[in-house]
Formats: structure tokens, C-alpha cells, sequence
């Protein structure tokens, strides 16, 4: 039995995912697991690019990145379903936190969208691509 399914989400498509997110929570509901959703904001880090910003604009990032993602699990599942998940918003690279994610909570599945692919990325979009060719855990890629 599933524990746990991740859902990952681009919090900056608007609704786009909103598919995504409800075709997590079917099979997570099959399943009778748990479902988290995360989304990754990008991490400006120690770079120089960082000195660039308020001292506090990651921390303001994070609270309206929750805000969002809240906000998108009512919109497409309901105010009740969004109680039962486990929402994460994480900072760094999409691909490598989405795997540290699932590992971090016992994932079994992993749902993730592929968007608006171009000619090199025809087939997966780069950061589901790289999902699917690292993790561990099954992937389902939702078009």
C-alpha cells in the first residue's frame, strides 16, 4: 500500500497544475495515502545575485509561496481535501528538492506535470525529465 504521494507544483503557472493536483489526489485517494504538495522557489544563495535583494525578500518569498500553494489546493481540490495535505515549499534547485521531498516523507509516488515542452525538451519538460530519470520511488507524469 502507498504511504505517501507527492505532488509537485509550479506555483508561478497559476492554474495550470491545478490537473496535476487533482489527478494526486485521486490516486492517493485509491490508495488510501497521504498526499503532500510542494513547489520550489529558486535559492539566490550566497551568490552575488543575493546582495541584489532585501535582507528578508527569502523569507517573504516563502510565506506568499505557501500563500500560493494553499491557495491552489483549495482552487482545485476543495477547502476540505487542502486540511488533509501536507504543503512544502522548498529553495533550491526544482528536480533535487522534489527527490529530497519524497525521500524526506517515505514517498511512493511521485505526480508531477510536463509543460510546455520545446524542441529539446519534446518529450518531458527538463525538471520532470530529471524526476523521473533520478528517483527512486515510481513517477507519474501527468501531460
Amino acid at each position: 500500500m502507498t504511504r505517501s504521494v507527492l505532488c509537485a507544483v509550479d506555483i508561478s503557472n497559476g492554474e495550470i497544475d491545478a490537473p496535476v493536483l487533482q489527478k494526486a489526489a485521486a490516486l492517493a485517494d485509491m490508495e488510501g495515502a497521504q498526499l503532500d504538495v510542494v513547489t520550489v522557489l529558486p535559492d539566490f544563495g550566497e551568490s552575488w545575485v543575493s546582495g541584489f535583494f532585501e535582507s528578508d525578500f527569502h523569507d517573504k518569498a516563502l510565506e506568499e509561496a505557501q500563500v500560493k500553494l494553499t491557495a491552489l489546493c483549495v482552487s482545485a481540490l476543495g477547502a476540505e481535501r487542502n486540511e488533509t495535505i501536507r504543503h512544502v515549499v522548498a529553495t533550491g534547485t526544482a528536480y533535487q528538492e522534489i527527490l529530497k521531498t519524497a525521500e524526506s516523507a517515505g514517498s511512493d509516488l511521485i505526480v508531477i506535470g510536463a509543460h510546455k515542452p520545446d524542441f529539446k525538451d519534446y518529450l518531458l519538460g527538463p525538471n520532470a525529465a530529471r524526476v523521473v530519470r533520478h528517483s527512486n520511488v515510481s513517477v507519474y507524469v501527468v501531460r
